[in-house]
């Protein structure tokens, strides 16, 4: 299975580099061939317990297509902003596929180094594809923007050694170097914006962004250390809990974003979400959904009875929530989706903010959360934290939130890329959902090594031509301009790799089949 895994990723980085073939492509080609190496290295590490940190052990590191996904989603950007012909996004794109590479050399430098014995082939392409890499850079970036790839090389060492120490078995080291390195990025980015927000450059909509994630982690640091020297579970640790939340929201976090926007947060979020007649609709048909998807958690506990504790929700409930946010997902990106942008970002808020009151046990809500939730749990959430359904969020949410608005000047990119935000709905809401239900249900040829069916990846390969077909028909801005035949490939791959990979699918199939949607 990790083979297979490694030879479909490697098919994407293939046409990425047919599409783009440039100094980038070539250096994302070298990073794919060192990282498949790295990879057993990591495998083996995990194995033996060797790793410095405790990771999830039901699945391999993951390196080869977390490695990837941040340098194929910076040269897929460089390119359609080039060809668009917007300077500063073009240089961005080059910036973001640098720091990608970068970070995935560091990762992959670490598991040779603490490999013994040391493995001498994988220490030679290591080298060669280091130099490639580094050479590159040296000769296309400019000073400010290695000092920048560098900065966020130095963010992520400092985020992963104190989160990876306060959350273990919670990532393999493929998604700890795709959540972190994220996370790094987007720190870096809010540092960098705040430090020159006189020049106003900018939308409201992305530093709303850059400060909920920001936010919400610190806050998750800031109680975790609190929290080492008291109980978490007692009334006056919950009173104190809510106390400094609402001291850090409005004496932190809403003072920084009003710096960055020239703007009360607050009046300016309430004339966002009430501007059209259209916005109140879809938050009202929303607020309907959010009560849905409660109802669903309250009936499936309900239905467990006091013989059966141990019993736990089905693959089929628990696409449920797959529908539901599909049913959410859709309306918003055929009618607003500068509102979907934004509703997204306050849900995944909430949904950290919930997470931490289940972590920390805060009264009143904390036990019931870990109650109401452990019904819902797989082998994934094997760590103290309930990740899957903020993976979720994150999957459909991305390529709303990474779609290059400003490199679209009619607001949707031609050919395939006109799909690209509706690729967390394609590879999540209905690729996964489908290939589970039916696979489950119905399947009986597995593909070798795994648990996963021949009938259900066909299904969902062919559920998700059917929902491109009907979003042609209800989203008037979308024109594939007769590429249909590289969505069926890129459909066909992401569904093969939901197939054979270990890693959050949830996480991983969207930000690839973006990056062939903007290839």
């Amino acid at each position: 299975p990790v083979l297979v895994e490694s030879l479909l990723v490697l098919a994407v980085v293939l046409l990425v580099h047919t599409a783009a073939w440039d100094r980038y492509s070539w250096c994302a080609l070298a990073l794919a061939v060192q990282a498949f190496y790295a990879q057993f290295k990591w495998d083996r590490l995990l194995q033996l317990g060797g790793a410095v940190f405790q990771f999830r052990t039901a699945a391999n590191s993951g390196l080869l297509p977390a490695s990837m996904v941040i340098p194929l989603l910076g040269i897929v950007m460089k390119e359609r902003c080039r060809a668009a012909g917007i300077v500063y996004f073009e240089r961005f794109g080059v910036v973001v596929a640098s720091t990608g590479m970068l970070v995935a050399l560091f990762l992959s430098v670490i598991a040779v180094g603490i490999t013994k014995p040391v493995p001498t082939n994988t220490c030679i392409v290591t080298g060669v594809a280091g130099s490639v890499i580094i050479y590159t850079m040296k000769h296309s970036l400019t000073v400010s923007e290695v000092i920048e790839v560098l900065e966020v090389l130095l963010i992520f060492v400092y985020l992963s050694m104190i989160l990876l120490y306060l959350l273990p078995r919670c990532f393999t080291p493929g998604e700890a170097l795709l959540v972190l390195g994220g996370l790094s990025f987007v720190l870096n980015q809010l540092i960098k914006r705040s430090l020159n927000a006189v020049e106003g450059r900018g939308e409201p909509i992305d530093f709303f962004l850059l400060v909920a994630v920001v936010g919400v982690v610190l806050l998750g640091l800031f109680f975790t250390v609190l929290f080492l020297f008291m109980d978490s579970g007692t009334w006056i640790s919950s009173l104190f809990f809510h106390m400094m939340t609402a001291v850090l929201g409005l004496g932190v976090i809403m003072p920084w974003l009003y710096r960055l926007m020239q703007r009360n947060p607050l009046f300016w979020l309430l004339q966002f979400l009430f501007q059209t007649q259209t916005r109140v609709y879809l938050l009202g048909y929303w607020t309907f959904l959010a009560a849905s998807a409660c109802g669903v958690v309250f009936y499936q506990n309900a239905k467990r009875s006091s013989e059966s504790k141990k019993h736990q929700a089905s693959t089929v409930t628990r696409k449920y929530f797959h529908f539901i946010v599909v049913a959410t997902y859709v309306p918003g990106l055929i009618y607003d989706r500068q509102l979907l942008h934004v509703a997204a970002v306050l849900c995944l808020a909430v949904f950290v903010f919930l997470e931490y009151i289940r972590y920390f046990r805060i009264k009143p809500l904390g036990q019931t959360l870990r109650h109401l939730l452990s019904l819902f749990l797989d082998e994934r959430d094997s760590g103290p934290l309930i990740l899957t359904h903020i993976y979720l969020l994150l999957g459909m949410s991305l390529p709303v939130w990474l779609f290059p608005r400003a490199c679209a000047p009619k607001g949707t990119l031609s050919g395939a890329g006109a799909l690209v935000p509706y690729s967390g709905v394609l590879a999540v809401g209905v690729g996964d959902t489908i290939a589970s239900v039916f696979g489950s249900t119905m399947g009986e040829i597995k593909w070798p090594g795994t648990k996963k069916t021949f009938e259900g990846t066909m299904t969902a390969i062919f559920a998700q031509i059917i929902a491109v077909a009907l979003i042609l028909i209800f989203d008037s801005s979308v024109n594939l301009n007769s590429s249909y035949a590289w969505i069926l490939a890129s459909v066909s791959l992401v569904s093969l790799l939901e197939a054979y990979t270990t890693q959050i699918d949830n996480l991983l199939l969207p930000l690839y089949l973006q990056i062939l949607f903007m290839a």
